[in-house]
């Protein structure tokens, strides 16, 4: 079996939800299938570190896919002329995006349908693509994969799918995340937080991710409780970042508040591992890695009410409406205050993160692989 890939969110030393999923599966599937034929598609020069195996062979295809009117060209033309040629058997998609020009079969992996929730949060030209585009790819897909049971529902809802055709795959932690001794812990807040406790974010910075939020909480924290505790919001700054850029320069915890911008894995790991507790209450998440990263480092989940979170998290976090700025700054404080507490949810995440491996995920995206390799 000849199996085409959309390998374009594989980029050396940028790696982030998407690419990471596209990283951990893809591995797994070649390492597992070496009687199959892989060829990654690439839409610009790639590293060699991304061919895993002698059986992957990589492929650039012109223009560069990261715009929707190359999105179009790369996919409805540079792919589905290159499948062709190529005689493949099936093409796997990992980031949402299908040729529809293309007659072969595909399978298409589905991280959210976020920009239905909330179309105000993305560009126009993008927002027109995803709503035109998004349900043709999983109406045509003759295999499509969801990383939740929220997400499979969302699309079975909004574009009336057959719920047979979908199966949930996970996303997981990776390996590199593991709690950290308590020496380690304060050699590195020394470094980069001036020896203080910290609060950590991990993500993009856009109003979907309600960062304003953690803010707004933050800041109640701080001032009724006088803690010396210190905020890390971890990631780039990615769209619509106006509001959030004037809240945090008026801010009067400003000071508290530390963007170190994108990191290495090591870094992020100890990042991660280092923090009280991490806090995740986005209005809408497909999954949510970060949230597997910091159960597998023994640091403590508040998390908000809203789509995959809960599902994601169980009982291994404390849940805060999506809105309550009041509600988070309590959690907050009993993060700090209840040894119990913590040591409760330390504990459960543990057991939780056990659930999710990207093993898994790999089996259940090459499950999808083969049914449609046999469909026809």
């Amino acid at each position: 079996m000849r199996v085409v890939v959309n390998a374009r969110f594989l980029i050396k030393d940028k790696l982030e939800g998407i690419g990471w999923f596209s990283y951990e599966v893809l591995k797994r599937m070649v390492l597992a299938h070496p009687e199959i034929e892989f060829i990654f598609l690439f839409d610009r020069p790639f590293d060699s570190s991304f061919i895993f195996a002698d059986n992957v062979k990589g492929v650039r295809l012109s223009p560069p896919a990261r715009h929707p009117f190359l999105w179009y060209v790369w996919f409805e033309w540079a792919v589905a002329r290159y499948v062709k040629k190529a005689s493949a058997d099936v093409f796997f998609s990992p980031d949402g995006f299908l040729s529809l020009r293309s007659k072969l079969p595909q399978v298409v992996v589905c991280h959210d349908i976020a920009f239905e929730h909330f179309p105000q949060y993305v560009p126009g030209l993008v927002k027109r693509y995803y709503k035109y585009f998004t349900p043709k790819y999983v109406q045509s897909a003759h295999q499509v994969v969801t990383v939740s049971n929220f997400v499979k529902q969302d699309i079975v809802q909004y574009y009336g799918i057959d719920a047979s055709k979908i199966t949930v795959a996970n996303n997981a932690a990776r390996a590199a995340f593991k709690p950290m001794s308590q020496s380690a812990r304060d050699a590195f807040k020394a470094k980069h937080t001036h020896g203080e406790d910290y609060f950590i974010y991990v993500g993009a910075i856009h109003p979907r991710k309600n960062v304003e939020l953690i803010i707004q909480a933050f800041e109640q924290y701080k001032l009724k409780t006088k803690s010396t505790i210190k905020l890390v919001l971890l990631g780039r700054l990615a769209w619509q970042t106006d509001t959030f850029e004037r809240q945090l320069a008026h801010s009067p915890v400003r000071q508290d508040i530390i963007l170190p911008g994108y990191c290495t894995t090591d870094q992020l790991v100890q990042y991660t591992a280092g923090a009280q507790a991490m806090i995740y209450v986005s209005k809408s998440e497909g999954f949510g890695i970060p949230l597997l990263e910091a159960m597998q480092c023994g640091v403590p989940l508040i998390v908000s009410d809203q789509t995959s979170l809960p599902e994601v998290a169980g009982d291994a976090a404390l849940i805060c409406p999506v809105d309550d700025n009041d509600q988070l700054a309590v959690y907050m404080e009993a993060i700090m205050l209840d040894e119990d507490l913590r040591a409760d949810l330390i504990q459960k995440g543990y057991k939780r993160v056990k659930h999710y491996t990207w093993d898994r995920a790999a089996k259940v995206c090459f499950d999808a692989i083969e049914k449609a390799a046999h469909s026809n």
